[in-house]
């Protein structure tokens, strides 16, 4: 099968399976007298997997090492146990951060309900100010502290 019928039957751009194969995580196909290339049914679980593992939120590195288990029918699977252990740990750590990200939040929505000028918004105001201690005033109302990046994580396709 050609790119577009693969990328149809796995539900991807076909942008992203050539994506995928420049990062490595799929296998360069075969190519037909045409140059076009080849796929065939391995291709397409490989494109799901890996597919699955993206909406699962897993790096391309994670990735790499589950298919390299997965490659490998003799590995143990302790390995891929083990990366969804600290996936898992890691989902949970930005989840506390999202939280945390979400009390900041609204408190800065408590501190103004109602339209105003601009030079009178509380909000504006509070973001003004100079974070003490890296947290800003309207974490004293319990709100906890986050640092610049939120958890934030470069994504991919």
């Amino acid at each position: 099968m050609k790119i577009g019928e693969l990328a149809e039957r796995a539900h991807t751009p076909v942008e992203t399976v050539r994506y995928y194969e420049k990062a490595g995580l799929m296998p360069a196909p075969l190519r037909t007298d045409a140059n076009y290339r080849r796929y065939d049914d391995g291709h397409v679980a490989r494109l799901r997997f890996i597919r699955h593992c993206r909406a699962l939120d897993l790096s391309l590195d994670e990735i790499r090492a589950l298919l390299r288990v997965r490659d490998d029918p003799q590995a143990d699977c302790t390995a891929a146990n083990e990366l969804v252990h600290q996936h898992l740990a890691h989902v949970q750590h930005r989840m506390n951060e999202l939280a945390q990200l979400r009390d900041q939040l609204q408190a800065l929505e408590r501190l103004c309900s109602q339209g105003r000028p601009s030079a009178e918004c509380r909000i504006l105001a509070e973001l003004a100010q100079e974070p003490e201690g890296g947290c800003s005033p309207a974490q004293a109302s319990g709100a906890a502290c986050l640092g610049d990046t939120h958890g934030r994580r470069t994504p991919g396709p």
